[in-house]
């Protein structure tokens, strides 16, 4: 098995990425980058509407 290990990490550098990292090319890269993104983006205009909807049932 360590010789199989040896022989896959001296063919192909993507063998071994290290710590559970997966090897993405860039557009993979990109993708989850806007992904998070988004995610990012749709939590705050949730916590907009929120505050919105506080402050206008305050002004009543």
């Amino acid at each position: 098995m360590i010789h199989r290990w040896l022989r896959e990490n001296l063919s192909a550098k993507e063998s071994f990425t290290g710590k559970g990292n997966i090897s993405l090319s860039p557009e993979q890269r990109e993708i989850a980058q806007l992904r998070a993104e988004l995610k990012e983006t749709k939590l705050e205009r949730d916590i907009l509407k929120k505050a919105v909807s506080i402050f206008s049932k305050s002004d009543n």
